[in-house]
């Protein structure tokens, strides 16, 4: 695979799994950002993508430039037993103690082949660990940065067991989003960034004395320049359809099905409504695509609704410049990087209340927000904008103020860079980091 070498005073993993995806625009914007602050962040992915899907205009580039843990090489494989052959008998030692309490944490009580599957798991996790720690190596990463707290997370929790390279972690939803071993995945972090206020305050009453010293609340971002209007937001006149448009991979948790009932509530009582939902499942249309085109024919709206499947943000931005509404019915949803878009392009937010949302919008204000499972009350909050020309105006103006003053996406980049700068201030330089890893007596866990 051909790759380009990113120059840059300080050098950094930057782990993101299954890159690059559908939903992975904020990450090619933020390593973007890093390299115009003078750091070299070098992608590294678990695996490929399934599917053909991602659906993004910088995705055939960004391939190229990841690097994946998965599948391996012959060489891939000799380099990754070397890193283990390497480790000292007491770093060894507290691997194995730390894997087996993994293990137990995530067997079930029911018998000795969830136990034999969960020590399977872990083992391929501390491989994989040894794989990044090998990579690391080579590339002179001073640090790591995981953009998950799931599998993700152990992977990086290992490396830094292993050969002692710094992790650091965002959390992009809750914490029972991502599995078991929340403790020990944060114990040996050197920071961690969370993306809103009420995520901060969840992980500090669950993992207490197990967070690393430094949690920032740094919320996603939009690119403000990117997704602008070329003409003002117009009103629905009452001539033609009433736009919705909708924008978010198919998924139950994303609420689609509420949605396609509130378009049909809205049909029955006269309303001449066209819905556009952009997004894929995560089979690549094989999957929950196929429960939402059953719906909208159970429904009778098959006419009224079209799914675009995965799509470039150019088109994103084409249809929200159509739109007369952006309507998002999650059930849950930590913030949305899709509502942001939305009011970055002046359009009225219709969204449910579920996670982070409320931090985002401002219900009344610059946007409307409603309880997430209610097709009629999703229904009624359309209808307003459709109807109310003056709301309509009012939603669109505070919307764009919101996003331009506070959701920014060159934020995070800055304050990752900021942080992955501070808890490596003691090294001089690549080199002088691997040296202290290989002297070192023990792993320790770095703070900043």
């Amino acid at each position: 695979m051909s790759r380009q070498h990113l120059s840059g005073n300080l050098r950094l993993g930057y782990l993101v799994p299954e890159f690059p995806g559908q939903t992975h625009s904020f990450f090619w914007r933020e390593l973007a950002v890093l390299r115009q602050l003078d750091l070299s962040p070098d992608v590294v992915s678990t695996r490929r993508p399934a599917g053909r899907f991602a659906g993004q205009d910088w995705a055939t580039t960004a391939q190229a430039l990841t690097t994946y843990l998965a599948p391996v090489s012959i060489s891939a494989v000799i380099t990754t037993l070397g890193e283990l052959l390497r480790m000292p008998p007491r770093h060894l030692a507290e691997l194995i103690h730390v894997a087996g309490a993994a293990a137990s944490a995530g067997a079930q009580p029911e018998g000795a082949g969830s136990r034999f599957r969960a020590v399977s798991t872990q083992i391929g996790w501390v491989l994989m660990g040894a794989r990044l720690a090998s990579v690391a190596r080579e590339r002179e990463w001073a640090h790591i940065h995981v953009h998950s707290c799931g599998n993700s997370a152990y992977i990086a929790m290992y490396a830094n067991l292993i050969r002692g390279l710094p992790y650091s972690l965002t959390l992009h939803g809750p914490l029972s989003d991502y599995g078991d071993n929340q403790r020990l995945k944060w114990k040996r972090a050197a920071f961690g960034i969370v993306i809103t206020e009420g995520l901060q305050r969840e992980i500090r009453a669950s993992l207490k004395s197990a967070l690393p010293g430094v949690i920032e609340v740094t919320p996603m971002g939009v690119d403000v320049q990117e997704f602008s209007r070329d003409e003002p937001y117009m009103p629905w006149s009452d001539e033609g359809p009433f736009r919705v448009f909708s924008c978010g991979r198919l998924n139950p948790s994303k609420g689609h099905d509420v949605l396609l009932g509130a378009v049909a509530t809205m049909v029955r009582s006269g309303a001449d409504v066209q819905l556009t939902i952009a997004g894929e499942d995560d089979s690549g249309g094989t999957g929950y695509r196929q429960d939402l085109e059953r719906l909208t024919t159970a429904l009778g709206i098959s006419d009224r609704v079209q799914l675009l499947g995965a799509v470039s943000a150019r088109s994103v931005r084409s249809e929200l410049s159509r739109a007369h509404v952006f309507a998002l019915a999650s059930h849950a949803e930590p913030l949305g990087v899709a509502i942001m878009e939305a009011m970055s392009m002046g359009v009225p937010v219709v969204s449910t209340k579920a996670g982070g949302v409320a931090e985002l919008v401002e219900d009344g204000v610059s946007g409307l927000l409603v309880e997430p499972g209610s097709p009629d009350l999703l229904a009624e909050a359309v209808r307003r904008v459709m109807q109310g020309p003056t709301l309509s105006r009012n939603l669109s103006e505070a919307g764009h103020r919101r996003v331009e003053a506070s959701f920014n996406y060159r934020k995070s980049g800055e304050v990752l860079a900021r942080l992955v700068r501070a808890s490596n201030a003691g090294l001089d330089s690549h080199e002088a980091f691997w040296r202290q890893v290989d002297n070192a007596p023990l792993v320790t866990r770095r703070r900043p």
